[in-house]
């Protein structure tokens, strides 16, 4: 899978508990537009309330998953009912979107492993 709109490291958020969007989509062949509002989408986010990061990547055959990380289910919902995201969403089901699933998930528990260099 290749990055896309997100970061490539597999940081931790933050301390559990917290919550997680799970956004799986599968693309249109039109894509005129996408990365820009992909990328808008990924600057406004960042700088919202009670989000803590966000993991992206695409495959080739246009299977895509998004996790995005927030400190509170409301922030969430704030996420959700900004005008300029609703936006994006109405494109995203106009043109770009062949499927998609949002789930949310209250993450309580993280398990990391590094190799040592």
């Amino acid at each position: 899978m290749n990055e896309e709109h997100g970061s490539a490291e597999f940081e931790l958020v933050g301390e559990a508990p917290y919550y997680a969007t799970i956004f799986t989509t599968r693309m249109t062949s039109d894509l005129d537009g996408y990365d820009e509002m992909a990328d808008h989408m990924a600057e406004l986010v960042s700088a919202r309330k009670g989000f803590l990061g966000m993991h992206s990547a695409r495959g080739d055959d246009g299977l895509g998953i998004t996790v995005c990380y927030w400190q509170t289910e409301e922030d969430i919902t704030a996420w959700r009912t900004d005008l300029e995201h609703q936006k994006a969403q109405d494109g995203g089901r106009d043109r770009w979107y062949a499927q998609y699933t949002v789930e949310v998930a209250r993450v309580d528990r993280t398990i990391e492993f590094r190799r040592p260099n």
